[in-house]
C-alpha cells in the first residue's frame, strides 16, 4: 500500500508516519515538497507517485489568525481539500481528511454525535467545514480535538513552559472538550482507512476535561516524573477574563460511540496520553 501524507512535518504527519503498517510506501510531503494550496501542483504531485492513499494532516490552525485571514484559511482547509479529492478521485484513491469539533457551536451541552447540525462561530471553524464538503462523500472525514504531541507547538509544550517560568498559571475552565495524543489519532486514522470507513467519523482520546483540568494534569504528571522541578499555582478563570479574536466552543465534546465500535473498543483515556507524551519529552527533549 502506497500513502501519500501531507503535512508531513506537523505532529499529526510525523505520528503517522512513525506507526504506519510494516511495508506501506509512504510519501511524506512537506509544504516544501507540495503546495496542496497550489491546484496544479497537487494534481501533478498526486498523479506522478499514484497513491492508494492520501491523509491530509495538513491544516491552517492558527484559530485567531483565521478571523483576519480567512481568505488564507480557506485556500488550505478547503480550497486544497477539494484539489486533494479531485486528485484522489482521478487516480483512485482514498482521501482520509482531519476535521475539527470547532465546527460546531458548543450550545449543546451533551456530546456530538457526526450526524449533529453543524454551526461554527468562527472563520476556522466555517473552512474546515467548507473543507468537509470538498472532501465530498467517498472521503474518509474524522473529526478530532485538542490534538498535541512530544513536538511542534501545542497546549502541553505552553503549559510546561510557563510553569518553569512563571510563579503562577492562568488557565480557561469554561470550554470543554478532549485532549487528544496525536500518535492515538494517527493509529485510529490507520485503523479506519484498513476497515475501508468512509463518511465522517469523530475520534479523540476517551474522557472530557477544561482546559483548566487538562493543566492541572499537565503539571501533576510533570512533576511525577521530574520534568518540572516545582509546582506553581494553576488559577481557573473564564473565557470572558481572556478575551481572544475568536470565539471557542464552549462545549466541544465529540460523541464517537459509532467510533469505537468499528476500531473495536474506546480510545485510551486522555491522562493516558498526557503521560506518554510527558515520557517522550523527559527522554527526548
Amino acid at each position: 500500500m502506497k500513502a501519500l501524507i501531507t503535512g508531513a512535518n506537523g505532529q499529526l504527519g510525523r505520528a503517522l508516519q512513525a506507526i504506519a503498517p510494516t511495508g506501506s510506501d509512504i510519501i511524506a510531503a512537506t509544504h516544501a515538497d507540495l503546495d496542496i494550496s497550489d491546484h496544479a501542483a497537487v494534481r501533478d504531485f498526486v498523479a506522478r507517485y499514484r497513491p492508494d492513499a492520501i491523509f491530509n494532516a495538513a491544516a491552517y490552525t492558527a484559530v485567531d489568525k483565521a478571523e483576519s485571514e480567512e481568505d488564507s484559511a480557506r485556500a488550505i482547509n478547503a480550497d486544497a481539500v477539494r484539489y486533494l479529492a479531485e486528485a484522489a478521485r482521478e487516480q483512485d484513491a482514498r482521501l482520509i481528511h482531519v476535521s475539527t469539533d470547532f465546527v460546531f457551536d458548543g450550545q449543546r451541552g451533551m456530546p456530538y454525535r457526526p450526524d449533529a447540525p453543524t454551526a461554527p462561530i468562527g472563520a476556522y471553524g466555517r473552512t474546515k467545514l467548507a473543507g468537509e464538503i470538498a472532501a465530498g462523500p467517498e472521503a474518509l472525514i474524522v473529526r478530532t480535538a485538542w490534538v498535541y504531541g512530544a513536538t511542534g507547538h501545542n497546549f502541553v509544550r505552553t503549559m510546561l513552559r510557563l510553569m518553569a517560568e512563571r510563579d503562577e498559571v492562568r488557565v480557561v475552565a469554561d470550554q470543554i472538550g478532549t485532549p487528544t495524543f496525536a500518535p492515538h489519532l494517527a493509529s485510529a486514522l490507520w485503523a479506519l482507512y484498513a476497515a475501508g470507513a468512509r463518511g465522517i467519523h469523530h475520534y479523540t482520546d476517551s474522557g472530557a476535561a477544561s482546559w483548566y483540568d487538562f493543566a492541572v494534569a499537565i503539571q501533576e504528571e510533570a512533576l511525577a516524573i521530574g520534568l518540572l522541578e516545582r509546582a506553581v499555582p494553576v488559577i481557573p478563570i473564564a473565557t470572558a477574563d481572556y478575551p481572544t479574536p475568536a470565539r471557542r466552543p464552549s462545549y466541544s465534546v465529540l460523541d464517537k460511540t459509532a467510533t469505537f465500535a468499528l476500531l473495536g473498543g474506546p480510545a485510551p483515556h486522555w491522562r493516558d496520553g498526557l503521560r506518554r507524551m510527558l515520557k517522550d519529552v523527559k527522554d527526548h527533549g
